[in-house]
This record gives structure tokens, C-alpha cells and sequence, in this order.
């Protein structure tokens, strides 16, 4: 059985990880990024890979860390907390993970470039207006010895920055993924503006060229390495989802204790206090489904869905009332660009759809447990 509390060494990643973004990517810089409009911001990634969160998936003869799904988690946790913008779940996590399923040489070199921050990667999986991988129909046509992609993907989350994508589409016989540079002839990509001020674009596929040397794994196969992956994203994401709720919450607790009616703070009303209560319940039992995905991955990555699953869905639902009660507990300012509480919001929505949303992996487990 998986041990639901943290281990030392995770405690202690913790406590570095939120050493940092506190002092480097507080919310103010998320704000200060989104006035100036931007998505990405460099510096603050080789930072991030410099201390070796860009290669914590990475195997160590690629210059990463191979530090576990968990302590993965970990690092997600502590950025909601911050809604601190970059790549990692979509490189460091996601591409990572794919990259790990092949053993080639060609995989290596990539790994080794994300783990040491000099290559980002964005997963271009969605067509419609919900998570589907299974169901993809941009086509791959066979041209000789090489394919030609066309097609359009769309909330493809980094993907106005990436310098690679990960690209499924459908093949004569399957799905294939192919990993293509974001720059090829033939990639045309349209920044989106996300509410939650994060980096997405919209990607159409014009004649684009892809070799076998672009295949990632085997044609007609892409879940054999897409799957992990998507799995490894979901929990993380996850992880970063519960993050913002604890975010959120201690900014609402916050402003309890400081904010005073008819001569008393807040925080003393018993009905607020209940709703309070209600809600760290909730996170306390959200951050343990986190942990079972993470230690679920790294005893078995092919028999970790169900964990994964529960976890996105118990994080979706967490967020989305922690955010709700942070800005009902604060009143009309809660509603207003002033305070930070918005930015919450806006990320809880934005991340309750990205790779699946709750009725999504709710219908998974429902499938898994013959409900």
C-alpha cells in the first residue's frame, strides 16, 4: 500500500522549491507578467533547471536528477501555490516521460537538453472542445518514405513558445506521435489568450513534412508512449491544482484574521469558520489522492491510471471551491483585478479542462470499477 505522507526528502524538496518561488515567482510576477504580456519567461526556467527540476524525470547518463513521479509532484505543488508560469509540466514532466519510452539515441540527446532547460517542449493533442486522445483525426498520409501532416490542434498549453511538439495524428492503421520542431515549414501557430494569463496557442498543420526519423516509438502505436506520459502530466497537473487550492486558502484565512465587522475580525463568525474547516478537509484529502498517484507512477507507470484519474478529478473539484469560497469569504474586492484571488480563479478554470476534465476521469474510474 502507498504511504500517504511525505517522505523526508520530499519534505526537504518542499521546502527548497518554496523557498525560491516565494522569493522568484510570487503571484506578483505572474501579475507583472501578464500586464507586460508575457507568457514565458526564460531566466526563471534556467533557474529552475539549474536546480535540477527540469531534469527530475530525466535518467542520470542524460544529466538529470531521475528523481521519481512523486517528487515531480512535489515541485507542482509548491508552483500552484505561487501560480508560478513555466514549461514543466509540459517538458520536464510530459515530454519527458514520452522521451523515457524509447531508448534511443536521438531520445537521449533530447532529454538531456531538457533537463539542462535548453529545450521546451508542448504537448499538440487537442482538435475539439474537449480532451480526447484516443479519438484524434488529424491525418499522417504515408508520402514515400516520410508523412504529411494536416490538420489544426488547439489549447495546446506552451505551445507559443515551445521550440518542440509533441504531435499525434492519426496514421493508416493507429495513432502515431510525432516530435517535430515548432519552426518546421508547414507550422503555423496562433497565440491564444488564455484567461489565466498562461502560454497556449493554436496550431494548424499545413503539408508538414515528418520523417521516420520524427517518429516517437512506432508507427500506429502512439499510446504505447503517449500514455505514460498523458499520466504523468494528469498527476502533476493534479498536483499543481491542490497547490493553488492551498494557495488560495491561506490567502482567504488570511484576510479573515485581518478583516473586521461591527469591531471583530471575521475569522471569528462561526459559520466561516466551518466553511473554512470544510475546505482544508478537503485539500488535506485532495494532497493524499496526489500522493497515491505519485507513488502509484513510480511502482508501476502502466498501472497508475485509476490513481491518476482520481486524483485530477478530486483536484478539479477542490480547486474549483476553493477559489469559489476565497472569493465569497472576501467579499466584493474578491471580484475585483486588485487582489489575487482572480488569478486563482482564472488558473483553477483554465487548468479543470487541460488534459482532461472532472467528467472526463470521472467516466474513467466509473469504466475501471464496472460502475
Amino acid at each position: 500500500m502507498a504511504k500517504l505522507v511525505m517522505s523526508e526528502e520530499e519534505v526537504m524538496l518542499a521546502d527548497m522549491a518554496r523557498g525560491f518561488l516565494d522569493g522568484a515567482m510570487p503571484v506578483s510576477k505572474l501579475r507583472e507578467m501578464r500586464d507586460a504580456g508575457a507568457t514565458f519567461d526564460a531566466a526563471s526556467w534556467k533557474d529552475m533547471a539549474d536546480m535540477g527540476w527540469a531534469g527530475v524525470l530525466v535518467p542520470e547518463e542524460a544529466g538529470g536528477s531521475d528523481m521519481g513521479f512523486a517528487a515531480a509532484n512535489v515541485i507542482a505543488h509548491e508552483m500552484g501555490k505561487t501560480l508560478a508560469v513555466s514549461p514543466f509540466i509540459s517538458s520536464a514532466v510530459i515530454a519527458a516521460t514520452a522521451l523515457r519510452q524509447v531508448s534511443d539515441g536521438r531520445a537521449m540527446g533530447a532529454l538531456a537538453k531538457i533537463a539542462s532547460g535548453e529545450l521546451t517542449y508542448a504537448l499538440a493533442v487537442d482538435e475539439g472542445i474537449k480532451f480526447d486522445p484516443d479519438n484524434a483525426q488529424m491525418e499522417a498520409k504515408a508520402d514515400g518514405n516520410a508523412f504529411r501532416l494536416n490538420g489544426k490542434k488547439q489549447f495546446v498549453v506552451d505551445g507559443a513558445n515551445a521550440d518542440r511538439l509533441l504531435v499525434l495524428a492519426r496514421t493508416s492503421d493507429g495513432l502515431t506521435l510525432f516530435d517535430i520542431p515548432a519552426d518546421r515549414a508547414g507550422v503555423n501557430r496562433d497565440v491564444s489568450n488564455m484567461i489565466d494569463a498562461r502560454d497556449a496557442a493554436r496550431i494548424t498543420f499545413e503539408d508538414v513534412e515528418a520523417t521516420g526519423e520524427d517518429v516517437l516509438g512506432a508507427v500506429d502505436s502512439a499510446m504505447s508512449v503517449l500514455r505514460p506520459a498523458i499520466n504523468a502530466g494528469q498527476a502533476a497537473l493534479a498536483a499543481e491544482m491542490t497547490g493553488l487550492s492551498a494557495g488560495a486558502f491561506d490567502m482567504t484565512v488570511g484576510y479573515l484574521k485581518e478583516r473586521k465587522q461591527f469591531g471583530v475580525e471575521i475569522g471569528r463568525f462561526q459559520a466561516l469558520q466551518h466553511r473554512a474547516a470544510h475546505l482544508w478537509c478537503e485539500i488535506e484529502v485532495t494532497t493524499s489522492a496526489i500522493l497515491n498517484a505519485g507513488r502509484k507512477l513510480d511502482e508501476n507507470e502502466s498501472d497508475a491510471e485509476t490513481a491518476v484519474s482520481l486524483a485530477k478529478a478530486r483536484a478539479t473539484q477542490t480547486a474549483i471551491l476553493a477559489v469559489q469560497e476565497g472569493v465569497q469569504m472576501h467579499g466584493g474586492i474578491g471580484m475585483t483585478d486588485a487582489y489575487d484571488m482572480g488569478f486563482y480563479m482564472k488558473r483553477a478554470r483554465v487548468s479543470a479542462e487541460w488534459l482532461g476534465d472532472y467528467s472526463y476521469h470521472a467516466e474513467k474510474i466509473a469504466a475501471e470499477r464496472g460502475f
